[in-house]
């Protein structure tokens, strides 16, 4: 039987503080106040002074409230009911659905042992060209999608879950607009994906707290999942989000900022969550793809500047595609060469000229005489954009592929595009 406190010493915004003994990091506790009981979660320990996080916020909360801890920390049910389901942060239902209570599981564990790791050498199909052909998903990687707000990097993390080639999507949302969070669950559910996901929803209007348990929820269950030999795909929106609520509480708690306001720690914390993306060895595999919006468009913001340390490369959304430049895959090479002879060469070579259109489109802008070359390439860049960047063309690899040779053709001569004469002449299209 748990302790009763009775005094509350400190209210400080949604933070209680209390003077208790032998309570642990991330223990929750129930608060009894004029408006019902709230669960609330440590977050900071000195000496007997123990901080609590109300979830539902401390309006009602005076200083004789009861506060009872219940020795343990947050847990989240991990069963194949999970499917189909949507909850909030702290792992409540949000669907009218049933409460799940079997098989509880402890959430923010460690990551996985590096030893029971494996080499990533899986893609990742998504149907969509400039990820499949240029920028490759591989299984057990963690990818940010660094982007603007306004930027419809939602719709292409739900085109992502539908279309993704894994078992199970677990989809986590924080700082959702409502509106985002019910197109997550009327696009999914309208096209039969909603089957196969886990969605974990903080909206901007619930408690600070519970944003920063959905990553630790999604990747719990993620685990429970992988463990059992599904291939998981772990979809997070947005991380900067996530960021804030930690610089919320840090300066609630009247810790000492670090760059920007947020906490020193900031890496730390991102990495944590990140470093869950695995590849386990006789079992399944944990892949991450989290939305980290740049305030200002500014990737030296401490949010994507240190994203970017801990993760494998990075794909940029703007206006409305990803881009070719900035995005990168630094595990690609690990795939490219088991999808088809041709994947390195045509992506490289469409990149290549690519390029060089986007030199003859400056000068063009510039006033410059266009040679008979500006001309094939202005050509060519108005097709591969239309072909390969717009994020509404949906086809295999392989036709995107076919598709590369047929614009290439369209726009070049064999000897024009630099390519390995056996590959020309197993992939050119033939002349009718």
């Amino acid at each position: 039987m748990r302790k009763l406190y009775h005094r509350i010493i400190q209210i400080s915004g949604d933070v209680i503080t209390v003077e208790a003994e032998n309570i642990g990091y991330g223990e929750l506790a129930e608060v009894t106040s004029s408006r019902g009981v709230s669960l609330a979660q440590v977050i900071r320990l000195d000496k007997k002074r123990v901080s609590l996080q109300v979830f539902a916020g401390s309006r009602g909360v005076s200083t004789d409230s009861e506060v009872r801890f219940l020795g343990e920390s947050m847990r989240v049910s991990a069963s194949d009911a999970l499917l189909g389901r949507v909850f909030n942060g702290n792992g409540s239902p949000r669907d009218d659905g049933p409460a799940l209570r079997e098989n509880m599981i402890p959430i923010g564990g460690p990551s996985v042992n590096p030893a029971n790791r494996i080499i990533p050498k899986n893609m990742i199909r998504t149907g969509i060209p400039m990820i499949d052909v240029f920028n490759t998903l591989v299984e057990s990687q963690k990818l940010p999608i660094f982007s603007v707000a306004g930027e419809p990097y939602n719709e292409l993390l739900v085109r992502i879950a539908m279309q993704a080639e894994v078992d199970t999507i677990i989809l986590g949302g924080m700082g959702l607009k409502y509106d985002d969070y019910l197109s997550f669950r009327n696009t999914l559910d309208e096209h039969g994906a909603l089957s196969r996901t886990v969605m974990f929803m903080h909206t901007a209007s619930d408690p600070t707290v519970e944003c920063l348990l959905v990553p630790d929820m999604a990747l719990a269950v993620a685990e429970h999942f992988a463990v059992n030999g599904q291939k998981v795909l772990v979809l997070l929106t947005d991380m900067t989000n996530y960021a804030d609520a930690l610089k919320e509480i840090s300066i609630t708690m009247e810790q000492i900022p670090s760059n920007r306001g947020y906490p020193g720690d900031l890496y730390s914390q991102l990495a944590s969550r990140y470093e869950k993306a695995v590849d386990l060895d006789g079992a399944g595999s944990i892949t991450i793809l989290a939305v980290t919006t740049m305030p200002g468009d500014d990737v030296t913001h401490p949010v994507p500047d240190n994203t970017g340390y801990i993760t494998e490369g990075q794909f940029y959304l703007v206006n409305g595609r990803i881009e070719p430049f900035g995005s990168l895959s630094r595990l690609k090479q690990q795939v490219n060469d088991d999808t088809r002879s041709d994947h390195r060469d045509i992506m490289n070579t469409m990149l290549r000229l690519y390029a060089d259109y986007k030199e003859s489109l400056e000068k063009q802008s510039m006033g410059f005489r266009m040679s008979e070359w500006d001309e094939k390439l202005l050509r060519y860049g108005g097709l591969f954009e239309s072909r390969m960047m717009d994020l509404s063309v949906n086809i295999p690899l392989e036709e995107a592929l076919d598709l590369g040779w047929s614009t290439l053709a369209e726009c070049f001569s064999p000897t024009e595009v630099g390519l390995k004469t056996d590959l020309v002449t197993e992939y050119w299209p033939k002349s009718e």
